[in-house]
């Protein structure tokens, strides 16, 4: 541990302000996908810093495409907002109060909010594909995204309207309830409405593909939300029987739709995602691999290369964070104790206790032994954090560059979101 202190301590940049990870941004600009993590989805400063990245991204490198570990439906009201279309959100706030499924404050938050305005300002005097664009990578939203495919063949007048009805009407008995959905799929082979909705995404397909305008967003956003619907009803059974492959459904999920957003945009493309670490960071540098699972972070480096892909990760030493005790409880402001020892955030602490980036990549010779990483998800008790919560990491295959925030605070969502504390 002293020689990686040591290693630690002369290689690191110290962060006292946003212009600190210029160098940072130079190092990703040239990849067509930059991949920003996060240690757990309630940390103020990962938002923040990940935000000022994104912006440097935008205005100096040329990335359009900001994709985030939400909704598509939900994001998608954001991505109105940002690019004028008609009737979408009057402010950044309104837009965010899209985020309706628990949990709420992964983005709707007054960080997030900062973000929003801005890229609004920065889309005002561009125009077509030019525009930035924020868009949802995961798969929960089944329900919602067939009432946007109704509404969209509704308002288009599409013929494929009937089909989309009878993919509907095959989820209705189940009450917007997944798991009960999940379950009577699983078990009762007849209960299953696989068949329907691959019927439904094969006609969002065809008709985008009949549009001849490449910026046609509506029917982008019908096809993803087809897609939404495929991969939904498949996590949702696979959920139910345990094991790896509703991880997988999921990460392979949001592979795929970063790829179309990709080709939507056209050629040279270039895309930030946002997602926890867990899906950023490459999961054969993790246990994750032994146990069967893939990530992004590892489909993503196979399907542009290596060198095309710049994941960065983030860690903290100690601070507050914004978790539930259990799923769909309320939220709460958690303190988060300092890192085990052994660890890599401990390593990060001990190198200087003050925030800091640091290259990995190619330097398997000094960070490339395995190590105790921190993992914080949205359910999250600090007291059995030394049971579940550190992922053995190889830390220079995992991620190109990581970000180490000294003491973190948890993030600040909406006005009239409560929050408790313990």
């Amino acid at each position: 541990m002293k020689d990686l202190v040591q290693h630690i301590s002369a290689d690191a940049v110290r962060i006292s302000g946003p212009d600190d990870l210029n160098e940072l941004v130079e190092q990703a600009g040239d990849a067509s996908v930059v991949l920003l993590g996060e240690a757990s989805h309630g940390t103020s400063e990962f938002y923040t810093m990940r935000a000022e990245l994104t912006k440097r991204l935008i205005e100096r490198k040329g990335f359009r495409i900001v994709a985030v570990e939400g909704d598509w439906p939900a994001c998608y009201e954001v991505n109105r907002y940002i690019k004028g279309y008609g009737q979408a959100a009057e402010s950044a706030e309104q837009a965010l109060r899209a985020f309706t499924r628990w949990p709420t404050w992964m983005w709707a938050n007054r960080e997030i909010a900062e973000l929003t305005r801005w890229l609004h300002s920065f889309n005002e005097s561009r125009a077509g594909m030019d525009k930035a664009g924020f868009y949802g990578l995961d798969v929960y939203s089944l329900w919602e995204s067939l009432d946007e495919i109704l509404g969209y063949l509704k308002r288009t007048g599409s013929p494929d309207l009937e089909q989309a009805r009878r993919a509907f009407d095959c989820f209705e008995p189940y009450r917007r309830d997944e798991q009960t959905y999940g379950v009577s799929a699983s078990f009762f082979r007849e209960d299953s409405c696989e068949q329907e909705v691959v019927d439904l995404l094969n006609r969002m397909r065809a008709e985008r593909h009949q549009q001849e305008e490449q910026g046609d967003e509506q029917a982008l956003s019908a096809e993803i939300n087809a897609l939404v619907a495929v991969n939904a009803e498949q996590y949702y059974k696979a959920m139910v029987k345990g094991g790896p492959e509703s991880w997988n459904i999921r990460d392979q999920h949001m592979t795929e739709t970063l790829d179309i957003l990709l080709r939507q945009y056209g050629g040279g493309a270039k895309a930030i995602v946002w997602e926890h670490n867990t899906h950023i960071g490459d999961a054969r540098a993790t246990d994750m691999a032994a146990e069967g699972m893939v990530n992004v972070g590892q489909l993503a480096r196979e399907a542009y290369g290596m060198d095309d892909v710049f994941a960065i990760g983030f860690g903290t030493y100690e601070g507050t964070v914004i978790a539930g005790k259990q799923w769909g409880s309320p939220m709460e402001r958690v303190t988060v104790p300092a890192a085990l020892k052994g660890s890599w955030e401990e390593a990060m602490h001990n190198a200087g206790a003050f925030d800091k980036w640091l290259m990995l990549r190619g330097r398997d010779d000094v960070y490339g032994t395995v190590i105790p990483h921190r993992a914080i998800g949205v359910v999250y008790d600090p007291r059995y954090e030394r049971y579940g919560n550190y992922v053995p990491s190889v830390m220079s295959e995992r991620y190109d560059a990581f970000i180490h925030v000294e003491r973190s605070k948890a993030l600040e969502p909406l006005a009239g979101i409560p929050v408790e504390a313990y």
